[in-house]
């Protein structure tokens, strides 16, 4: 058992929902312009969701993350690079002037794929599923991303949500999770081949 990932997609679960229920805390958004003086927002802005829809979907995208990263092994590397990706992927927002406030968890979710998606393919040769998977992942996650064109347009107004959605927050989740993945693979790597004093 792996417990540190499916620990910490619980944590963002808990904060989600706990979040709703003490009525979404404006504090807990993080606002470019305010970010610096309220520096817990990189983390709690993650939890505050528009709508109960946005709350389930988020939610659902979680679950299925926490179940995939359970079925491919994905350890505490993978968990602290998901950790780590967190706050610097929010920070990133700062990139796109067009966004000024944030919420959600769809953040988290891109940062997490991509977190997999480098956990797979750096597997042993011999695991070839895992690179089926790290295939599979990349390839998703890069249409997502295509389509969605963030670099175009950072806000997008959905109907379905009825409010703008910040896919911005979607690219930089995942490149993010891409390097703090990458990072982590290497520190990992270095430690293993560290010579015994």
């Amino acid at each position: 058992m792996r417990p540190a990932w499916l620990m910490l997609c619980g944590v963002l679960a808990v904060g989600s929902a706990g979040a709703w229920v003490s009525g979404n805390p404006s504090s807990w958004l993080w606002h470019a312009a305010t970010w610096q003086q309220q520096p817990w927002t990189v983390f709690t802005a993650s939890f505050v969701h528009l709508s109960a829809a946005h709350l389930l979907g988020n939610l659902l995208a979680l679950a299925a993350l926490a179940l995939l990263g359970q079925a491919l092994r994905a350890g505490a590397a993978s968990a602290l690079a998901l950790l780590a990706a967190w706050p610097l992927a929010t920070v990133a927002l700062r990139l796109w002037p067009a966004i000024s406030s944030y919420g959600g968890l769809s953040l988290v979710v891109h940062a997490g794929v991509a977190v997999l998606a480098v956990h797979c393919a750096l597997r042993p040769r011999e695991v070839r599923a895992a690179r089926l998977w790290a295939l599979l992942l990349v390839a998703g996650l890069a249409v997502k991303l295509i389509a969605e064109r963030a670099w175009q347009q950072p806000l997008l107004f959905d109907s379905a949500w009825g409010f703008k959605v910040a896919v911005a927050a979607h690219l930089s989740g995942a490149l993010a999770g891409l390097a703090c993945a990458l990072l982590a693979a290497g520190a990992a790597a270095w430690v293993v081949r560290r010579p015994v004093p």
